[in-house]
């Protein structure tokens, strides 16, 4: 992931796209999404996505259907064995209790319940199944989203709001939908099952249960739709919130360097208020529902033992039907109130649903060309610059009509004020953004043309930051090249002086490096990404101050390591040491987008113009302008 070039002011490492420094304070910036949408429109697309699955899904509702069917028939069994029971007392007018065919009824009974369950476990490994399978989809498919958008999309977001989308917002989402397609599928059809038995066994004592249904519903449907809101604004904190702990800890030395621990906690403070109110609004809210539910079904409890009751007194029911009523009564208002208590469940799954959605729906980069992709050979490395216009934004133009050529094994150095746009144009030719106006060309083809796989192989890039990833420091250097055997890693790590240090490491080369690299020092790290650069032998170099970490004695080291490394190469050098690029074939003064000045070192010195007043801010003990530096 990259920042926006030419913008490195002193800001935490990660902020520089994600917050602003305002009054001493971090704020973030870039949470909301661009559009959200309704709920019904994001469940239908979520459910879609259960479309490959729908075999296994059709197993699923015939086994909650079965499981259904046979636990909805308990009630009615254990009514025939209390009816056995109370038809069997002498004081009714009985012989005596039949218990061989009450101990079949009960066992009956048992079965019934055995096997719902069994059928009911099955459903849920199933279900299991489907959903994690789905979810793995989802994070592969926004994992490779993430890989086709633009360098621009990922410069405005803030990177801990995506890291939240891709993992908190599926976990969520995977979570939740596990929890609640089980319960509702199950409860719907207990709905059904439960009714049919009431209206069998008495069609007015049904209607008073049924009565509860719409009023249910309507305490559903009211709280929902004061709730969905709340669970977006929830997560949105959520995102928020991560990136400003991201931010926080990954720049935390410099924090602490400017005392800012203070307005930091204060920020995370406000940030962590407002989830709090957010969350607590959103579970209060949707929390109601299930209270408001219980209220009725119990209401509807009271009326029916007291209707029943009336009907056993004049005989026109058996006491073990209205037992059994009473069950389907309270196994009617369960699922009505499992099925409120899914509402917040559905509400926060949906909602981060449409967050994973909004990343998957934005705007991709412009597909690559559709050719079969080899190998290419080694690029000459001729890079033609024909009238190039650029701009971050459409109303502040960066680079307009720029035209430049560098030959194959030239090394053309860049230099500038701030802002200039010298890194904005090696990342052009990278293709990390795509112009407004102009071409660039690579050996006379056109590098909209070419796959960016196959551009990129044929250049070798080492930034001011170094990146390194956790592994070892043997890993890092073949990272430029996954094939190298073991004994051209050795020789990139000598060339470029890592072998120098990697001896007086406790494993050497097999040291384990922090994701930050924070187990050796700048210089070093800076080291190693230069060996990987060597390591990969592009036919293009671009440096981005790769020196610029390092101590004077290893720059003159790493400055003939380098003088090796672009031998035969089409270079591009950035530079605030003017010292490093005398040798340049090519020496390109930028100031706002534009070619100031070019030629060698000692023609522009002679020249008496933008590079001279360079130099002598840095050589001559003139007051140094800031600008200079390369940002």
């Amino acid at each position: 992931m990259s920042r926006r070039p030419d913008d490195k002011t002193a800001t935490l490492p990660s902020a520089a796209t994600a917050s602003e420094l305002r009054g001493g304070r971090m704020t973030t910036v870039g949470v909301p999404t661009e559009k959200s949408q309704d709920f019904a429109n994001s469940s239908r697309r979520l459910l879609r996505r259960l479309g490959p699955e729908r075999p296994k899904a059709y197993l699923v509702l015939v086994l909650a259907f079965v499981s259904v069917a046979l636990v909805v028939s308990g009630p009615k069994v254990l009514g025939h064995a209390t009816n056995l029971i109370f038809e069997g007392l002498p004081s009714t007018g009985g012989t005596g209790i039949d218990f061989a065919a009450l101990h079949r009824v009960l066992w009956l009974a048992v079965g019934l319940y055995l096997a719902g369950y069994v059928l009911s476990f099955l459903q849920s490994f199933l279900l299991a199944g489907i959903v994690q399978r789905t979810m793995l989809g989802l994070r592969a498919e926004v994992e490779a989203k993430l890989h086709r958008m633009p360098l621009s999309y990922l410069d405005a977001q803030s990177r801990g709001d995506l890291l939240s989308r891709v993992t908190n917002d599926i976990d969520n989402v995977s979570q939740s939908v596990q929890q609640s397609l089980s319960q509702l599928l199950t409860g719907l059809l207990t709905i059904a099952g439960t009714l049919a038995m009431m209206l069998w066994i008495s069609w007015q004592l049904a209607i008073v249960a049924v009565v509860t249904v719409p009023l249910s519903i309507f305490a559903m449907k009211t709280i929902a739709g004061h709730s969905r809101g709340r669970f977006i604004a929830q997560w949105q904190h959520t995102g928020a919130l991560n990136a400003q702990v991201e931010e926080t800890f990954t720049g935390h030395p410099i924090m602490k360097a400017f005392g800012r621990q203070r307005e930091a906690q204060e920020h995370f403070d406000a940030t962590n208020s407002e989830l709090f109110k957010a969350g607590f609004s959103a579970q209060f809210i949707s929390g109601c529902v299930q209270p408001a539910t219980v209220l009725i079904g119990n209401l509807n409890y009271v009326a029916i033992a007291v209707l029943g009751g009336l009907k056993v007194a004049n005989g026109t029911i058996g006491l073990g039907d209205v037992q059994a009523f009473i069950q389907y009564s309270r196994q009617f208002a369960q699922p009505l109130t499992q099925t409120a208590s899914m509402v917040n469940v559905l509400q926060s799954a949906i909602a981060s649903a449409e967050r994973v959605f909004d990343l998957l729906d934005a705007p991709e980069q412009s597909s690559d060309p559709i050719t079969d992709y080899l190998q290419p050979k080694a690029a000459a490395g001729r890079i033609v610059f024909d009238d190039v216009s650029f701009s971050y934004r459409r109303d502040a133009p960066l680079i307009e009509h720029l035209s430049l050529v560098a030959e194959p094994g030239e090394t053309v150095a860049i230099v500038g004020p701030t802002g200039a746009g010298k890194t904005t144009l090696v990342n052009l030719i990278m293709r990390f953004y795509e112009l407004d106006g102009g071409r660039i060309t690579l050996d006379g083809r056109d590098i909209t043309t070419m796959r960016r796989d196959e551009l990129r192989s044929q250049i070798g890039m080492v930034l001011q930051d170094a990146w390194l990833f956790g592994g070892t420091i043997r890993d890092n250097i073949a990272y430029g090249n996954v094939t190298a055997t073991p004994e051209q890693v050795l020789a990139a790590a000598k060339a470029c002086y890592v072998d120098r240090f990697v001896h007086s490491l406790p494993k050497g080369y097999d040291t384990v490096l922090d994701d930050d690299g924070s187990s050796v020092s700048a210089g070093e790290r800076q080291l190693i990404t230069i060996a990987r650069a060597f390591l990969a032998d592009p036919s293009i170099l671009i440096l981005d101050e790769a020196t610029s970490s390092v101590d004077t004695r290893t720059e003159l080291l790493i400055q003939r390591a380098m003088a090796k490394l672009r031998g035969g190469r089409t270079s591009f050098v950035i530079a605030h040491r003017l010292s490093t690029i005398r040798d340049a074939h090519t020496i390109l003064v930028m100031d706002s987008g534009r070619i100031v000045e070019q030629g060698a070192h000692a023609e522009l010195l002679a020249g008496g113009g933008a590079y001279l007043a360079l130099y002598n801010a840095q050589f001559s003990g003139a007051a140094v302008d800031v600008d200079v530096e390369v940002v």
